[in-house]
């Protein structure tokens, strides 16, 4: 069970070009948008990490806007856990939960998933608001983390998931992004 008090927010590689190029898009930067809003009303922290921003470009500005206020980390390392900074980040964090999304899934995503997992963080991919250039690659990066113990949700799942009971108190600020 995901509870706000153990869980952050990871955001994975949403830049440049290549952001517009993911299959669906613009419910990839929604989805994004949404969790990033639900984490920032339920305190978790966001992770935020960038893949080579000097060649790819940086964090699309639809994404970016909804970030002022938290750091961006950049890689060169495919999977953010080969970044002494992400590690030291989620470890300050004292969370032992990640919520992961961004791009692609089937390789920055899917290296990162895998390093939580070796550590023994508890992983959850939201699957609405991680995407991959083709509909093939996303599934099949989706498939390989479950199968090495991520859990599948989506963006209403785990939010509901995360507040357990319509008397939390930001429910009402909750169910209104999910409309």
């Amino acid at each position: 069970m995901f509870k706000p008090e153990n869980a952050a927010l990871m955001i994975i590689d949403v830049q440049g070009r290549l952001a517009s190029l993911m299959h669906q898009a613009d419910d990839l930067v929604k989805e994004i948008n949404t969790m990033i809003k639900a984490a920032e009303i339920l305190d978790l922290p966001i992770i935020w990490m960038e893949q080579y921003p000097k060649g790819l470009g940086h964090t699309v500005e639809a994404i970016k806007d909804n970030l002022t206020g938290h750091q961006t980390i950049e890689k060169i390392t495919f999977g953010g856990c080969g970044c002494d900074e992400v590690m030291q980040s989620l470890k300050d964090s004292g969370r032992s939960q990640v919520i992961v999304t961004g791009i692609e899934a089937h390789v920055c995503v899917y290296q990162t998933v895998l390093g939580l997992l070796e550590e023994g963080y508890q992983v959850a991919i939201n699957q609405d608001a991680i995407s991959s250039r083709k509909p093939s690659n996303k599934q099949l990066g989706l498939e390989r983390m479950k199968d090495a113990g991520a859990v599948k949700t989506s963006t209403e799942m785990i939010l509901f998931e995360l507040m357990q009971t319509a008397e939390h108190p930001n429910f009402k600020q909750i169910s209104n992004l999910l409309k």
